[in-house]
């Protein structure tokens, strides 16, 4: 079997579509793609990373996810680094966790208290 991620979902409550796009699009720098078909009627928005998509959808009644997550991949420290300092300098908690070896990560919450995880390698993984 051939199986690969196509997108994960985020919850999120009604209305989330203009924090979505301040959050994911103008904060983390995704492209929003545009929703298709049936999915339009239900709100919330899509972004994009690479091949991979992020759904942020409408659940009447919301509770955030603290501990699932989205984890995304930083090319470097230094700009893992840069986006802290966005998000926090934008109202969003930053923790960062020494857990993982070789990995610098931290976790913040999106504008509706679900957790993210951002990460970079502190050096570039062998292939």
């Amino acid at each position: 079997m051939d199986l690969q991620i196509d997108h994960v979902q985020v919850a999120a409550p009604e209305g989330c579509e203009h924090a979505a796009r301040q959050f994911f699009g103008e904060l983390l720098e995704l492209k929003e793609r545009p929703k298709v078909g049936a999915p339009t009627m239900r709100g919330g928005c899509w972004f994009h990373v690479g091949a991979l998509e992020i759904h942020i959808g409408v659940v009447p009644d919301f509770v955030p996810a603290e501990k699932a997550q989205v984890a995304l991949r930083l090319q470097t420290v230094g700009a893992l680094e840069a986006l802290a300092t966005r998000l926090e300098g934008a109202g969003h908690p930053v923790r960062w966790n020494d857990g993982l070896p070789g990995i610098s990560r931290l976790f913040t919450t999106d504008p509706w208290g679900n957790r993210v995880e951002l990460l970079a390698h502190k050096e570039p993984p062998h292939a």
